[in-house]
Protein backbone atom coordinates (compact mmCIF):
# COMPACT_ATOMS: atom_id res chain seq x y z
CA UNK A 1 0.00 0.00 0.00
CA UNK A 2 1.29 3.32 -0.78
CA UNK A 3 1.67 5.75 2.32
CA UNK A 4 -0.18 9.28 1.16
CA UNK A 5 1.96 12.41 0.98
CA UNK A 6 2.03 14.16 3.99
CA UNK A 7 2.29 18.06 3.64
CA UNK A 8 5.25 19.50 5.86
CA UNK A 9 4.25 22.67 4.90
CA UNK A 10 0.96 23.50 4.62
CA UNK A 11 -0.21 24.42 8.07
CA UNK A 12 3.16 26.42 8.55
CA UNK A 13 2.77 28.59 5.80
CA UNK A 14 -0.92 29.03 6.31
CA UNK A 15 -0.78 30.13 9.55
CA UNK A 16 3.05 32.18 9.10
CA UNK A 17 2.89 33.34 5.74
CA UNK A 18 5.96 34.73 3.78
CA UNK A 19 5.21 37.82 1.64
CA UNK A 20 8.56 38.42 -0.47
CA UNK A 21 9.27 41.86 -2.05
CA UNK A 22 11.85 42.43 -5.02
CA UNK A 23 13.92 45.54 -3.75
CA UNK A 24 16.74 45.31 -6.46
CA UNK A 25 17.40 43.74 -9.40
CA UNK A 26 20.86 44.68 -11.78
CA UNK A 27 24.36 44.69 -11.40
CA UNK A 28 26.76 45.48 -8.13
CA UNK A 29 30.32 46.11 -8.23
CA UNK A 30 32.68 47.29 -5.26
CA UNK A 31 31.31 46.80 -1.59
CA UNK A 32 28.05 46.85 -0.23
CA UNK A 33 26.50 47.01 3.20
CA UNK A 34 23.40 45.65 3.89
CA UNK A 35 21.41 44.84 6.74
CA UNK A 36 17.83 44.28 6.73
CA UNK A 37 15.37 46.54 8.95
CA UNK A 38 13.65 45.32 11.72
CA UNK A 39 12.50 41.47 11.75
CA UNK A 40 12.82 41.35 8.14
CA UNK A 41 14.98 39.09 6.08
CA UNK A 42 16.71 38.89 2.55
CA UNK A 43 16.76 36.56 -0.70
CA UNK A 44 19.63 37.16 -2.98
CA UNK A 45 19.44 35.24 -6.30
CA UNK A 46 22.82 35.64 -8.13
CA UNK A 47 22.89 35.32 -11.46
CA UNK A 48 26.25 35.79 -11.93
CA UNK A 49 29.14 36.60 -9.58
CA UNK A 50 31.23 35.78 -8.34
CA UNK A 51 30.01 37.29 -5.06
CA UNK A 52 32.58 37.48 -1.43
CA UNK A 53 29.99 37.35 1.29
CA UNK A 54 31.72 39.23 4.61
CA UNK A 55 30.04 38.86 8.27
CA UNK A 56 31.67 39.95 11.45
CA UNK A 57 33.18 36.93 13.15
CA UNK A 58 32.62 34.09 10.34
CA UNK A 59 34.89 32.95 7.81
CA UNK A 60 34.03 34.79 4.54
CA UNK A 61 32.13 33.26 1.75
CA UNK A 62 32.67 33.17 -1.62
CA UNK A 63 29.78 32.71 -4.29
CA UNK A 64 31.13 31.81 -7.82
CA UNK A 65 28.12 29.69 -9.30
CA UNK A 66 24.59 31.31 -9.06
CA UNK A 67 23.34 30.71 -5.81
CA UNK A 68 20.92 31.15 -3.24
CA UNK A 69 21.69 33.17 -0.22
CA UNK A 70 19.02 33.61 2.06
CA UNK A 71 18.77 35.23 5.54
CA UNK A 72 15.91 35.06 7.19
CA UNK A 73 17.04 37.51 10.24
CA UNK A 74 18.49 40.85 10.00
CA UNK A 75 22.68 39.92 9.73
CA UNK A 76 24.77 42.59 8.94
CA UNK A 77 26.79 41.69 6.02
CA UNK A 78 29.01 43.17 3.02
CA UNK A 79 28.74 41.85 -0.42
CA UNK A 80 32.25 42.44 -2.25
CA UNK A 81 31.74 42.14 -6.25
CA UNK A 82 34.40 43.16 -8.67
CA UNK A 83 34.49 46.66 -9.59
CA UNK A 84 34.95 46.02 -13.44
CA UNK A 85 31.70 43.67 -14.63
CA UNK A 86 30.23 43.90 -11.04
CA UNK A 87 27.81 40.81 -10.55
CA UNK A 88 24.10 40.62 -11.28
CA UNK A 89 22.06 39.77 -8.57
CA UNK A 90 18.02 39.87 -8.00
CA UNK A 91 17.44 40.25 -4.31
CA UNK A 92 13.99 40.29 -2.28
CA UNK A 93 12.82 40.86 1.35
CA UNK A 94 11.58 38.72 3.10
CA UNK A 95 8.09 39.37 5.67
CA UNK A 96 7.88 36.64 7.97
CA UNK A 97 4.29 36.95 9.93
CA UNK A 98 4.91 36.69 13.43
CA UNK A 99 7.86 38.92 12.74
CA UNK A 100 11.15 36.98 14.94
CA UNK A 101 8.67 34.32 16.36
CA UNK A 102 7.73 33.18 13.52
CA UNK A 103 8.65 29.61 13.47
CA UNK A 104 10.04 29.46 9.49
CA UNK A 105 12.39 32.21 10.73
CA UNK A 106 13.20 30.57 13.86
CA UNK A 107 14.10 27.23 12.30
CA UNK A 108 16.52 28.42 9.79
CA UNK A 109 20.41 29.30 10.40
CA UNK A 110 21.35 33.29 10.02
CA UNK A 111 23.01 32.53 6.41
CA UNK A 112 21.88 29.49 3.96
CA UNK A 113 24.23 29.27 0.43
CA UNK A 114 22.75 26.56 -1.86
CA UNK A 115 23.76 26.36 -5.66
CA UNK A 116 20.50 27.12 -7.94
CA UNK A 117 21.22 24.25 -10.10
CA UNK A 118 20.83 21.88 -7.39
CA UNK A 119 17.34 23.15 -6.23
CA UNK A 120 15.16 20.41 -7.42
CA UNK A 121 11.81 21.32 -10.06
CA UNK A 122 13.53 25.22 -9.87
CA UNK A 123 14.72 25.96 -13.08
CA UNK A 124 11.91 26.68 -14.83
CA UNK A 125 10.68 29.44 -11.77
CA UNK A 126 14.69 30.45 -11.70
CA UNK A 127 14.48 31.46 -15.63
CA UNK A 128 11.37 32.83 -15.64
CA UNK A 129 12.16 35.15 -12.51
CA UNK A 130 15.48 36.38 -13.95
CA UNK A 131 13.65 36.93 -17.55
CA UNK A 132 10.97 39.11 -15.65
CA UNK A 133 14.04 41.05 -13.42
CA UNK A 134 15.88 42.20 -16.06
CA UNK A 135 13.33 42.89 -18.68
CA UNK A 136 10.53 45.70 -18.82
CA UNK A 137 7.78 43.85 -19.20
CA UNK A 138 4.09 45.60 -17.58
CA UNK A 139 3.58 43.57 -13.95
CA UNK A 140 7.10 42.64 -13.29
CA UNK A 141 7.26 43.60 -9.95
CA UNK A 142 4.00 41.93 -9.07
CA UNK A 143 5.07 38.79 -10.79
CA UNK A 144 8.74 38.76 -9.39
CA UNK A 145 7.06 38.88 -5.81
CA UNK A 146 5.13 35.64 -6.86
CA UNK A 147 7.81 33.61 -8.41
CA UNK A 148 10.06 34.83 -5.31
CA UNK A 149 7.52 33.26 -2.64
CA UNK A 150 7.94 30.13 -5.22
CA UNK A 151 11.64 29.95 -4.74
CA UNK A 152 10.95 30.12 -1.16
CA UNK A 153 8.82 26.91 -0.76
CA UNK A 154 10.97 24.95 -3.24
CA UNK A 155 14.38 25.71 -1.18
CA UNK A 156 13.04 24.65 2.01
CA UNK A 157 11.75 21.72 -0.03
CA UNK A 158 15.09 21.40 -0.37
CA UNK A 159 16.31 21.44 2.91
CA UNK A 160 14.01 18.97 3.96
CA UNK A 161 14.85 16.55 1.58
CA UNK A 162 18.54 16.59 1.66
CA UNK A 163 18.06 17.02 5.63
CA UNK A 164 20.36 20.15 5.24
CA UNK A 165 19.31 21.73 8.87
CA UNK A 166 20.47 20.05 12.29
CA UNK A 167 18.03 20.27 14.88
CA UNK A 168 14.90 22.24 15.26
CA UNK A 169 11.79 21.78 13.64
CA UNK A 170 13.10 21.28 10.10
CA UNK A 171 15.19 18.50 10.84
CA UNK A 172 11.88 17.34 12.46
CA UNK A 173 10.16 17.62 9.46
CA UNK A 174 13.07 16.31 7.33
CA UNK A 175 13.14 13.27 9.75
CA UNK A 176 10.83 10.34 7.67
CA UNK A 177 8.81 9.15 11.17
CA UNK A 178 8.85 12.23 13.02
CA UNK A 179 7.56 14.77 10.62
CA UNK A 180 4.44 13.04 10.96
CA UNK A 181 3.91 13.82 14.48
CA UNK A 182 4.67 16.98 13.59
CA UNK A 183 2.06 17.44 10.53
CA UNK A 184 -0.29 16.09 13.39
CA UNK A 185 0.25 19.01 15.87
CA UNK A 186 0.77 21.86 13.84
CA UNK A 187 -2.47 20.95 11.64
CA UNK A 188 -4.56 19.57 14.73
CA UNK A 189 -3.27 21.52 18.00
CA UNK A 190 -6.36 21.49 19.49
CA UNK A 191 -6.40 18.00 20.21
CA UNK A 192 -5.96 16.33 23.55
CA UNK A 193 -2.21 14.82 22.44
CA UNK A 194 -0.67 12.06 24.34
CA UNK A 195 2.92 11.09 24.01
CA UNK A 196 1.41 7.63 23.01
CA UNK A 197 -1.03 8.86 20.05
CA UNK A 198 2.02 10.79 19.07
CA UNK A 199 4.00 7.83 18.72
CA UNK A 200 1.69 6.23 16.93
CA UNK A 201 1.16 8.45 14.51
CA UNK A 202 4.73 8.36 13.75
CA UNK A 203 4.83 4.95 14.02
CA UNK A 204 7.45 4.43 16.61
CA UNK A 205 7.29 3.21 20.57
CA UNK A 206 6.59 5.58 22.94
CA UNK A 207 10.04 5.57 24.54
CA UNK A 208 11.67 5.92 20.55
CA UNK A 209 9.82 8.63 19.78
CA UNK A 210 10.25 10.52 22.62
CA UNK A 211 14.39 10.04 22.77
CA UNK A 212 14.27 10.59 19.15
CA UNK A 213 11.85 14.01 18.90
CA UNK A 214 14.19 15.23 22.10
CA UNK A 215 17.37 14.77 20.16
CA UNK A 216 16.33 15.87 17.22
CA UNK A 217 14.33 19.19 17.89
CA UNK A 218 16.10 20.01 21.05
CA UNK A 219 12.71 19.74 23.14
CA UNK A 220 9.91 17.42 24.56
CA UNK A 221 7.25 16.80 22.39
CA UNK A 222 4.75 18.42 25.44
CA UNK A 223 7.02 21.40 25.36
CA UNK A 224 6.65 21.75 21.24
CA UNK A 225 3.03 21.50 21.75
CA UNK A 226 3.44 24.44 23.79
CA UNK A 227 5.23 26.70 22.19
CA UNK A 228 3.03 25.58 19.12
CA UNK A 229 -0.36 26.70 21.17
CA UNK A 230 1.27 30.20 22.08
CA UNK A 231 2.44 31.27 18.49
CA UNK A 232 -1.26 30.69 17.27
CA UNK A 233 -2.57 32.07 19.84
CA UNK A 234 -0.54 35.09 19.52
CA UNK A 235 -1.52 34.96 15.69
CA UNK A 236 -4.75 34.93 16.68
CA UNK A 237 -4.67 38.18 19.42
CA UNK A 238 -3.19 40.24 16.71
CA UNK A 239 -5.94 39.44 14.37
CA UNK A 240 -8.19 40.98 17.57
CA UNK A 241 -9.98 37.43 18.21
CA UNK A 242 -11.53 36.88 21.71
CA UNK A 243 -9.25 35.28 24.18
CA UNK A 244 -12.11 32.37 24.91
CA UNK A 245 -12.35 31.22 21.53
CA UNK A 246 -8.67 31.27 20.86
CA UNK A 247 -8.30 29.34 23.65
CA UNK A 248 -10.78 26.57 22.22
CA UNK A 249 -9.06 26.50 19.04
CA UNK A 250 -5.91 25.79 20.39
CA UNK A 251 -6.85 23.32 22.57
CA UNK A 252 -6.70 25.01 25.93
CA UNK A 253 -10.14 24.50 27.92
CA UNK A 254 -10.03 28.20 29.33
CA UNK A 255 -8.68 31.23 29.30
CA UNK A 256 -7.24 30.78 32.30
CA UNK A 257 -5.67 27.84 31.11
CA UNK A 258 -3.97 29.51 27.81
CA UNK A 259 -3.52 32.89 29.66
CA UNK A 260 -1.10 30.66 32.65
CA UNK A 261 0.58 29.12 29.56
CA UNK A 262 0.99 32.22 27.66
CA UNK A 263 2.39 34.12 30.58
CA UNK A 264 4.67 31.26 31.40
CA UNK A 265 5.60 31.28 27.46
CA UNK A 266 6.34 35.10 27.15
CA UNK A 267 6.42 36.37 30.47
CA UNK A 268 3.38 38.57 29.69
CA UNK A 269 -0.50 37.88 29.71
CA UNK A 270 -2.02 38.09 26.75
CA UNK A 271 -3.51 41.11 27.02
CA UNK A 272 -0.08 42.79 28.02
CA UNK A 273 1.40 40.88 25.10
CA UNK A 274 -0.87 42.79 22.84
CA UNK A 275 -0.60 45.98 23.95
CA UNK A 276 3.87 45.48 23.58
CA UNK A 277 3.12 44.26 20.34
CA UNK A 278 1.04 46.95 18.71
CA UNK A 279 3.29 49.47 20.06
CA UNK A 280 6.56 47.60 18.80
CA UNK A 281 4.59 47.26 14.91
CA UNK A 282 3.26 50.70 15.13
CA UNK A 283 6.66 52.59 15.70
CA UNK A 284 8.06 49.34 13.12
CA UNK A 285 10.10 51.02 9.81
CA UNK A 286 13.39 51.72 8.56
CA UNK A 287 14.94 51.32 5.31
CA UNK A 288 16.76 48.51 3.61
CA UNK A 289 20.49 48.92 4.71
CA UNK A 290 23.03 49.79 2.06
CA UNK A 291 20.77 50.37 -0.93
CA UNK A 292 20.47 52.23 -3.05
CA UNK A 293 24.18 51.40 -3.90
CA UNK A 294 26.22 54.19 -5.67
CA UNK A 295 25.28 54.98 -8.53
CA UNK A 296 28.47 54.02 -10.25
CA UNK A 297 27.38 50.61 -9.45
CA UNK A 298 23.69 50.29 -10.35
CA UNK A 299 23.65 48.87 -13.74
CA UNK A 300 20.41 46.97 -14.52
CA UNK A 301 16.90 46.99 -15.01
CA UNK A 302 15.70 47.98 -11.58
CA UNK A 303 18.89 49.32 -9.09
CA UNK A 304 17.61 50.77 -5.30
CA UNK A 305 14.98 49.96 -2.91
CA UNK A 306 11.32 48.44 -3.93
CA UNK A 307 8.43 49.03 -1.48
CA UNK A 308 8.82 49.15 0.96
CA UNK A 309 15.22 24.80 25.61
CA UNK A 310 13.57 22.13 27.27
CA UNK A 311 10.07 23.28 28.43
CA UNK A 312 6.78 22.42 30.32
CA UNK A 313 3.25 22.67 29.46
CA UNK A 314 0.62 24.09 30.84
CA UNK A 315 -2.82 22.91 29.46
CA UNK A 316 -5.58 21.17 29.98
CA UNK A 317 -5.09 19.04 27.48
CA UNK A 318 -1.17 19.23 26.36
CA UNK A 319 1.14 15.85 25.32
CA UNK A 320 3.26 14.26 27.80
CA UNK A 321 6.53 15.72 28.23
CA UNK A 322 8.58 12.36 29.09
Amino acid sequence: MIESCTDRLQALLTHFPVRTHMFHAGSLCGVTDLLAPGEGGHMHLVRSGPVGVVRPGHPPLTVNVPSLLLYPRPVPRQFVCGTELGAHLVCARLDFEGGAANPVARALPDEICVPLASIDGAAGVLSLLFTEAFGDNCGRHALIDRLFGVVLIQVLRHLMETQGIEGGMLAGLSHPKLRRALVALHERPEQEWSLDALAAAAGMSRTAFANTFRDTLGCTPGGYLQVWRIRLAQQALLQGRQLKAIAVDVGYGSEAALSRAFKAQCGLSPREWRQQESARRDGAGGREGGWPPPPHCQRGADSGIGPDTDMDTDSDADADSD
